[in-house]
């Protein structure tokens, strides 16, 4: 018997201005967070970059509000920001916890299978997505 195949992940898309100081970050985070440090360096490996003006607007980026819902029928609606703005009580999001690492560079409508902070693994789908508009 054969084990079911896990579904392909979507593809990631990234702001190419964003990408060194994410990997900075994932780098740092290595010793003490290993397993958020190498999802995020994987995902960043499979990214397609894009300048700021031409990233999609319905993908996640720094700073980006996202609602999504899980398999469990949980919705909720965060902010993705660095480690230093992060305040869960407030919906602020780090990239360096794993729904932050899984959520970076997806677009609405894409799902994923990723790991809650327990190990458990959960399906993720963006339901809309908010990009922060840049000052010129």
């Amino acid at each position: 018997m054969t084990k079911p195949k896990r579904s392909k992940r979507p593809p990631i898309h990234m702001i190419d201005s964003e990408a060194d100081l994410l990997g900075d970050l994932a780098l740092a985070a290595a010793e003490r967070s290993p397993q958020v440090s190498a999802m995020l360096l994987d995902e960043m490996t499979r990214a397609k970059f894009y300048s700021r003006e031409r990233i999609p607007a319905d993908v996640v980026v720094m700073g980006a509000t996202v609602e999504f819902h899980d398999a469990h029928g949980s919705t909720r609606s965060v902010k993705l920001v660095f480690p230093k703005d992060a305040d869960i009580s407030d919906g602020r999001v780090s990239i360096l916890t794993p729904v932050g690492a899984g959520l970076i560079g997806l677009r609405e409508g894409h799902s994923i299978l990723w790991p809650d902070r327990e190990g458990h693994e959960r399906e993720l789908t963006i339901v809309r997505v908010r990009q922060e508009v840049s000052a010129p």
